[in-house]
């Protein structure tokens, strides 16, 4: 019985950093820069959310940033990619397409629309209420629930 105890324990703590090393694998990349020339890649598959700023020393970038960082699951259950661009010198398309002044948020849906435009900081609650509210948001939450 001692013996199967140990093997047991053992077989657990050999399979651990397997585990471990899947989760991380699974776990989806969040934040990114935005220097892609436009948001196809993400079309269906991902809600865009772009932060720009004149500076990454921005106060309200960084509070963005904090508020963001915060609350990564919730913006994970949502299918949330969070790009930035802090760069107005390297005319970024994305930048040239939106045209923030200053500090600028903005929540694109999965199909690619431009949803929310805030030129102020947003908590992550407000932006998972706005996307809550999308019918296409509406209709995965009814999928998840079976009906």
């Amino acid at each position: 019985m001692k013996r199967l105890t140990a093997v047991v324990i053992a077989g657990l703590i050999a399979t651990a950093p397997l585990a471990q090393e899947v989760t991380q694998a699974d776990d989806p990349m969040l934040f990114a820069p935005a220097d892609m020339a436009d948001l196809s890649e993400f079309r269906w598959k991902k809600r865009p959310v772009l932060v720009f700023a004149d500076s990454e020393d921005d106060p309200a970038f960084i509070e963005q940033m904090e508020l963001l960082e915060a609350r990564k699951e919730a913006l994970a259950e949502r299918d949330v990619i969070v790009l930035t661009d802090t760069d107005p010198k390297a005319r970024a398309p994305l930048r040239l397409q939106m045209r923030p002044r200053g500090f600028m948020l903005v929540l694109m849906g999965k199909d690619g629309g431009n949803k929310l435009r805030k030129p102020f900081p947003w908590s992550v609650r407000e932006i998972t209420r706005s996307i809550d509210r999308m019918p296409m948001r509406q209709r995965e939450i009814r999928d998840a629930k079976g009906g």
